[in-house]
């Protein structure tokens, strides 16, 4: 069928047809139809949407990444006609029936999945299936490789090349902005590409947004990589292992991270930047991903398996995941937390021994500290002021304000205090609640939004002292955090719920109030 183009104006790949259109080539809603350009002969496969009313007949509405593929001008001719389904989803149905997925059929699907060719519902369906039917350790790899093939790869001409990860469920845990410049200060290569927040309030690449930009090609990377040692970016900008930032897409509203893609999301991506020592962050505890040591350890050995499948040596450490890393969670407030440590601040412990020991891991791994003394190694390069030397580099080569202090970074301008409702100790934490709290202020789309945790588990408090403070950028979403606070068990001091209690409810200055 020959129709007439009108572009409009929406950032999707795919085409409005009138319904009638719509009949005579045989399609419905969600189906697919080839659009050629009949002046140049290009064509591209189309998602269809119908009206009846906002387009005539005869007319074809092409959205702009359609129109850019097939470079098509407002008023051409083009011809339409049904499109073949792709063979993905019949893969994507093998593996929503439980079956093992090959080679062959992993790369078709993670090719649709980067090529845009498979629909968010069709994409949604391979996240599902892929949850509740975990990949073994073949698809694992055979994901893992499919993801790096189908992006740019950085070839550094020396090595080592070290990178290091934490797999998340624990708050506030802001220790690659330590991490990062301790080990580059050494004289390390560590290309870090992160991603944003999936299940949490705040992923690096969020953090070091605050400070600098984070989005750069492949090639930048490499070229601010070779210049300072280190880089802390945005991994979904740089076209590396590009199906993962697709993934997240999905599996942020759900807060899900499966197992599988969650091993081939982070091994790719350190795989792709060349590195070949690799430390994984594993937190272990009740309200985080891996709830028992002896899951941390499975964890672990499945790290190390792919590791040596794909040629990198990876280590990795079990860190208490009980309680949030420092006292913050949220952009801002983890980044002013993390700057004050590298500026010189003796607190918080939980932030500067967990960082001090995963940046020790790496530089003993490389050889830059003999075995043992990777911490001692950190601790003085930390110390010493070089540490903070190497991230105003980073933050330079990066394009933000290098001069920059923790004292000038402030949080969120609404603000809501929880005070003690009695005398006792804080006896838990629940790291999902606080992240849930933090996500409610705005967290991280608002980088000043997040939690400020003033008395952590074990922590003596008095009535009326304050046990947590909430931020938000806009005081809707304040309310809204205080609305979703009252129905969660954020903190327990001995016994008493700093939540929705019956009879009870918040006064003005975080008071507990009677009836």
């Amino acid at each position: 069928m020959k129709l007439v183009t009108r572009l409009i104006d929406i950032a999707h790949r795919g085409v409005l047809l009138h319904a009638a259109d719509a009949r005579e080539v045989s399609v419905r809603d969600g189906d697919r139809v080839e659009v050629k350009n009949r002046v140049t002969g290009e064509s591209v496969s189309a998602f269809v949407d119908t009206t009846a009313s906002l387009i005539d007949q005869g007319v074809i509405g092409v959205y702009r990444q359609t129109q850019r593929q097939i470079d098509v001008l407002d008023g051409a001719e083009v011809e339409v006609r049904p499109a073949d389904r792709p063979a993905s989803l019949d893969y994507i149905k093998k593996k929503m029936d439980n079956q093992r997925l090959s080679k062959e059929e992993t790369y078709a699907i993670i090719r649709d999945v980067v090529g845009d060719v498979l629909s968010p519902g069709e994409l949604t369906a391979y996240i599902v299936s892929t949850y509740t039917n975990p990949l073994d350790m073949d698809e694992v790899e055979y994901l893992t490789r499919a993801m790096v093939d189908t992006g740019e790869h950085l070839r550094f001409p020396s090595y080592p090349i070290v990178d290091k990860h934490s797999i998340g469920g624990v708050p506030g845990n802001k220790i690659t902005l330590l991490v990062v410049p301790i080990v580059a200060a050494v004289g390390l290569k560590i290309p870090k590409t992160s991603s944003r927040a999936i299940t949490g309030a705040a992923g690096t690449a969020d953090l070091m947004e605050v400070l600098a930009p984070v989005e750069f090609t492949a090639a930048e990377v490499q070229q601010m990589t070779e210049k300072v040692g280190a880089v802390i970016v945005w991994g979904g900008a740089t076209n590396i292992a590009p199906a993962d930032d697709r993934f997240i897409a999905v599996e942020y509203p759900f807060k899900i991270d499966a197992r599988g893609q969650m091993l081939a999301s982070v091994m790719a991506k350190k795989f792709a930047v060349g590195a070949n020592l690799v430390a994984i962050d594993i937190p272990v505890g009740e309200h985080t991903k891996v709830p028992t040591v002896e899951e941390g350890r499975k964890m672990a050995r499945e790290f190390i398996d792919l590791g040596e499948r794909l040629g990198m040596r990876v280590e990795c450490a079990l860190t208490y995941g009980e309680s949030l890393v420092g006292h913050t969670i949220g952009p801002k407030l983890e980044v002013k937390e993390a700057l004050s440590v590298l500026e010189g601040a003796k607190e918080p412990n939980s932030l500067i021994q967990k960082s001090l020991s995963l940046a020790g891991i790496l530089l003993e791994m490389s050889g830059k500290a003999a075995p043992g003394q990777g911490y001692t190694v950190a601790q003085e390069t930390l110390a010493s002021g070089k540490a903070l030397a190497k991230m105003k580099e980073i933050i330079r080569v990066q394009g933000g304000n290098a001069d920059v202090t923790a004292e000038e970074i402030v949080p969120g301008e609404f603000q809501f205090v929880v005070n003690a409702p009695t005398s006792g100790y804080v006896v838990e934490l629940n790291n999902k609640a606080l992240i849930s709290l933090a996500r409610a202020a705005g967290a991280p789309q608002d980088p000043g939004a997040g939690v400020s945790v003033h008395a952590k588990k074990g922590t003596q408090v008095r009535v009326g002292e304050p046990i947590f403070t909430v931020y938000a950028d806009r005081k809707w979403r304040l309310q809204k955090a205080l609305e979703v606070g009252r129905q969660l068990m954020p903190v327990v001091v001995e016994g008493m719920l700093l939540d929705r209690v019956p009879g009870r409810h918040w006064g003005p200055e975080g008071e507990f109030h009677g009836m």
